[in-house]
Parts: C-alpha cells; structure tokens; sequence
C-alpha cells in the first residue's frame, strides 16, 4: 500500500487542474473530448474532431498531457474552421464580412447578442418576436410560454366554496 501513496502523490503532481483555452478554463480532470465540449460553441461531436485533428487521445485525461500538446489542441481549437467544411462551423456567411467561421467562449454569445440586436433594429418578424418576448422560432403560444400567473378555471376553491355556501344556507334554516 505505501508503494501506491507515492505514485497518487506524484500523478496529483503532474495533473493541471484547469486547462485555459481562449478566456475559459477548462476542467483538467476530465477527459479531452469532454472538456473541450464545455466550451461554448464545442459540442460533443466538434470535441471529438479536434482531438482527432490534434492527435490526441480523446479519452485521455487533459490536465495529465504534456504542454506542448495542449498548445497543440488549443491551436486547432483556433483554427478549427479553416480545418472543416464549411458546414461543420456555426457561423457560415458572416453578415458582414460574407466569411465563413467557428466562434467559441464569449464571441459566441457575443455575436449572437449583435445578431438579435440587428433584427431588432430592423424590425424583421423574428426581430419583433423578440421585442416583445414571445417565441421566435414558430412554436404554439395559445397554451403555453404563458409567463403571468394561473390562468383557467382553479376547480378547487370553486368547491371550497360551494361547500361554504352550502354550510351557511343550512345554518340559516
């Protein structure tokens, strides 16, 4: 047993416990595809092509690799649209510049507040819908996203007081 303790002692060591890619960090104890996949803009399947193209074991803990391959995963995070078609990337004909790119972290949420904005300015349908709150994206409304209180029929107080009304005129013969 005391063999082992010196062994977890020197892992802990080794082991980063945040990795930082862009202006997050990134959990070390988790396994590469996951990690990256807490990144904003990087999902399971994006994760999974970015350790491939870095050539990294994507099951492998990524607080445990060495510097120069986590420079090397954070590089193709980087440079991840020019390395995919066109259709993998998650801003395709820019509105503005007509480029095509993969934002990440806080540029995605950046860019899609700018977006929201524009329609708004613009007063497009899905610029109004979002003026007023309600759904932008075509769902039902008749029904449901209702943000007051209850609406409809409360069936039990009806009977509360029913019950009152029903003990009064008794009392009253």
């Amino acid at each position: 047993m005391s063999e082992e303790e010196p062994q977890e002692q020197q892992d802990d060591e080794d082991l980063q416990y945040f990795v930082r890619i862009g202006q997050t960090d990134l959990d070390g104890t988790k396994s590469v595809e996951r990690s990256l996949s807490e990144l904003n803009g990087v999902g399971r399947r994006t994760a999974r092509i970015i350790a491939d193209e870095a050539g990294v074991d994507r099951t492998a803990t990524f607080g445990r690799l060495d510097d120069d391959v986590i420079d090397d995963v954070v590089e193709v995070v980087e440079n991840y649209a020019d390395e995919v078609p066109e259709w993998l990337t998650n801003r395709q004909g820019d509105f503005y510049t007509g480029e095509t790119t993969h934002e990440i972290g806080n540029d995605l949420q950046l860019t899609r507040q700018h977006d929201i904005n524009r329609m708004k300015m613009i007063d497009s349908y899905k610029g109004v819908r979002h003026k007023r709150g309600q759904k932008v994206r075509g769902q039902r409304t008749k029904s449901t996203g209702r943000t007051e209180g209850t609406i409809g029929v409360n069936v039990e107080e009806i009977r509360e007081e029913q019950a009152e009304e029903g003990g009064d005129e008794g009392e009253g013969e």
